[in-house]
């Protein structure tokens, strides 16, 4: 995992874009480093209040790693597609739910995920 993912990351809703109303008022987290691997932490509030906090260990080798925090059967897997981005695949119950694109800007500043219609934007602080 490049150093320039590590650390804590904000949302910018205004710079999101959704094909709906945007699913947070706000969202955080954190990626760490683990042993031979990486940790994200995610903290969001939802526009009518209700909070989600989710964790996920694992490694950008393609492999599914669980998520915890959730009722459903959820693995993303992590894929280097070189320099600052990679590939993520979410799968529900072992079947293909969404696949993202991330990247990390040249300056370290921002990160940019794509799924589908959507691009959320995310500030480091």
């Amino acid at each position: 995992m490049p150093e320039t993912w590590l650390g804590t990351w904000v949302l910018d809703v205004p710079r999101s874009t959704y094909a709906a109303a945007p699913p947070y008022k706000r969202a955080v987290y954190r990626i760490e480093r683990m042993a031979g691997g990486f940790r994200v932490v995610y903290d969001m509030v939802h526009p009518r209040g209700g909070t989600t906090h989710l964790e996920w260990t694992g490694r950008m080798d393609g492999r599914d790693y669980p998520l915890q925090g959730v009722d459903q059967a959820i693995t993303y897997a992590y894929t280097s597609t070189g320099g600052d981005s990679c590939d993520i695949v979410v799968k529900i119950d072992g079947r293909v739910a969404a696949r993202s694109h991330v990247t990390v800007s040249e300056n370290g500043r921002t990160m940019s995920t794509q799924t589908g219609g959507t691009t959320t934007v995310y500030e480091r602080q």
